[in-house]
C-alpha cells in the first residue's frame, strides 16, 4: 500500500498503542530549555524516577538569557533562577547542557540542526511550540507540554493520537526579495490559524525544493501558526550536503549507512494525503501582518482589509485587531511609521537571514527615532556573522548587535518594546502584548524588516533597493 513519508516515520517509531487509543511513539532526541526543564527534573525526583536516556537528551539556555555584551546570569535578574535550575538539573542527570558561556549556545531550534543533533527521518521533541522548525531537515518534531516532557524524560516515548496528513504543494519560482517567511505567511492567511489543526504537514513543490535549508526551517517554524501538529520537508541532496560534517552526525561507515537510509525518505508517488492544498508562489510579493494573529496578512502593497471582504468567521477577530493595532480598514501598510525593528528568533536568525538583512542595510542608516535590533540565533551564527563582517555593517547603520538567544520574540529576557510602539519583527507571533504591553507587532521577513528600519516606515524592500540603483 502506498505510504506518505509521515506514515513511514510514524510507523518506524511506533512502540505500541494505549487502551485510550493513543499511540506510543519513540522519541530519538529530546532538547530542553530552561523555562520548563526544572519542572520535569523536580517531578521525576519527587517520583523517584530516573531519566531513561540522558545520552539522547540535550539542554539549552535560550529563553531568559540576556543579549547584552558581557552578559552573565545577573544581566537579566529575572532569568537567573531558571539558568541555575537548568545547570543543577542537567549536572545531576548527566545531560549535555549548552550553557550561557558555551560556544555552541543558542536557541534550541537553531542549535539542534546546526550541530547535527536532529536527523532526517528522526523523531524529536522540545517543550516549545515551534519544535517543528527542524522539519526543515526532514525530521518529525513535536512541541510538548511540561507533563509530556516529563513523560519523555522518564520513558523516551510520547503518547499521542495519530495526526492526519496534509500535503502543502508550494509551486512556482519566488520573485526577488520574496522568501520562505512570505510564503508561510501567505499560506497561513489562506488556510487560517486552524487550517492545519490535527495534521502533520509535508511541504512539497518546486518552491520548496528550491529553498535552502535555512528557509525550509523558517517554513516549518510557522507550521504551528496554522495549527499544524508538525511539519517537515522531505530530505534531499540539499539536506544531505547541508548536514555533512556536523559534529553530532554519524561518522564514517555509519554516515554512509545513514545516508543510504535517508535517500529512501520520501512519500510514495501514489500516496494519499488526508488533505492536499496548493499555493502558487510565483506571483507573491513580500508579505506583512496587519493584525494580531499570523493569518491577518496582506502583501506589502496592500491595505488593511475592509470587514466586508473577510470571511464572516474572521470578522470578530479583525474588529479586535483593528482596535489593538490602531488601524482603520483601507489603510495602506507601506508607509506606516514604526518605532522598533527586531531581526532574530528561531524563525529568522540564521546566517543567511542576517546576510539578507545586511545586504539591505549596508551603507545606510537606521531612521531617526527607530530602535533596531539584530540577535543571532546561536553563538555559532554570531561568530560566523562577525567573521563575515556583518556585525560591523549592522553597527555602522545603528543597529544593536546582540548575543544569541530568544530575545524579543516573547520578551522573556527583558527585551521588549514600549507601550504603544509599532514594531516590525521577524518572529512568528504577533499576539497582543507578546513583545511588550500594548506593543503593536507586524510580522515580516528579514529583508522587509531591514528596509523598514532604514525607512522608518513599513517599506517595500524592492522599492528601497530600486531607488538606490
Amino acid at each position: 500500500m502506498p505510504r506518505t513519508l509521515f506514515d513511514k516515520i510514524w510507523e518506524s517509531h511506533l512502540v505500541g498503542r494505549r487502551a485510550d487509543g493513543r499511540d506510543l511513539l519513540y522519541i530519538d532526541r529530546h532538547v530542553l530549555h530552561e523555562l520548563h526543564a526544572h519542572h520535569g527534573f523536580a517531578q521525576l525526583e519527587k517520583q523517584g524516577r530516573p531519566i531513561r536516556r540522558a545520552d539522547l537528551t540535550f539542554a539549552v539556555q535560550d529563553h531568559t538569557v540576556a543579549t547584552k555584551a558581557g552578559r552573565d546570569d545577573n544581566t537579566n535578574p529575572s532569568g537567573a533562577a531558571f539558568l541555575k535550575a537548568m545547570r543543577d538539573g542537567t549536572r545531576k542527570a548527566g545531560i549535555k547542557l549548552f550553557d550561557i558561556d558555551d560556544p555552541d549556545q543558542g536557541i534550541s531550534h537553531v542549535v539542534a540542526p546546526e550541530l547535527g543533533i536532529v536527523l532526517p527521518g528522526a523523531t524529536h521533541a522540545v517543550p516549545d511550540s515551534h519544535a517543528s522548525t527542524v522539519g526543515g531537515v526532514g525530521a518529525l518534531a513535536f512541541g510538548v507540554g511540561t507533563s509530556e516532557m516529563t513523560h519523555i524524560l522518564a520513558t523516551q516515548v510520547m503518547a499521542m493520537k495519530r495526526p492526519k496528513s496534509m500535503r502543502a504543494r508550494l509551486e512556482g519560482k519566488l520573485g526577488a526579495h520574496v522568501s520562505a517567511k512570505d510564503v508561510a505567511l501567505r499560506l497561513i492567511a489562506e488556510l487560517g490559524v486552524a487550517g492545519g489543526r490535527g495534521y502533520v504537514v509535508e511541504y512539497a513543490g518546486a518552491a520548496v525544493r528550491a529553498m535552502p535549508i535555512e528557509q525550509r526551517m523558517t517554513l516549518c517554524n510557522l507550521n504551528i501558526e496554522m495549527g499544524g501538529r508538525s511539519g517537515f520537508v522531505a530530505p534531499d541532496d540539499t539536506t544531505f550536503a547541508w548536514l555533512a560534517g556536523r559534529p553530532y552526525l554519524p561518522q564514517g561507515e555509519l554516515w554512509d549507512r545513514a545516508l543510504a537510509h535517508w535517500r529512501t525518505l520520501k512519500s510514495d508517488d501514489d500516496a494519499t494525503f488526508d488533505r492536499d492544498v496548493a499555493l502558487d508562489c510565483g506571483t507573491l510579493e513580500p508579505q506583512i501582518t496587519w493584525g494580531t494573529d499570523p493569518s491577518q496578512v496582506v502583501g506589502i502593497s496592500g491595505r488593511v482589509p475592509e470587514p466586508a471582504a473577510l470571511d464572516a468567521s474572521r470578522r470578530p477577530a479583525a474588529e479586535g485587531a483593528f482596535a489593538y493595532m490602531d488601524l482603520k480598514p483601507g489603510t495602506p501598510l507601506a508607509g506606516l511609521p514604526v518605532n522598533r525593528v527586531f531581526i532574530g528568533s528561531c524563525t529568522n536568525s540564521r546566517l543567511p537571514d542576517l546576510e539578507v538583512a545586511a545586504a539591505v542595510v549596508r551603507g545606510r542608516k537606521v531612521a531617526d527615532g527607530v530602535v533596531a535590533m539584530v540577535v543571532p540565533g546561536s553563538s555559532t551564527v554570531k561568530r560566523e556573522a562577525e567573521a563575515a563582517g556583518l556585525d560591523r555593517v549592522f553597527r555602522a547603520a545603528g543597529f544593536f548587535w546582540g548575543e544569541s538567544g530568544c530575545s524579543m520574540c516573547a520578551g522573556g529576557n527583558g527585551d521588549r518594546g514600549l507601550p504603544g510602539e509599532r514594531c516590525v519583527s521577524t518572529t512568528n507571533r504577533n499576539f497582543e502584548n507578546r513583545q511588550g504591553p500594548k506593543v503593536r507587532t507586524h510580522l515580516a521577513s528579514p529583508a522587509t524588516a531591514a528596509a523598514t528600519a532604514i525607512a522608518g516606515r513599513i517599506a517595500d524592500v524592492r522599492q528601497l533597493l530600486a531607488g538606490a540603483a
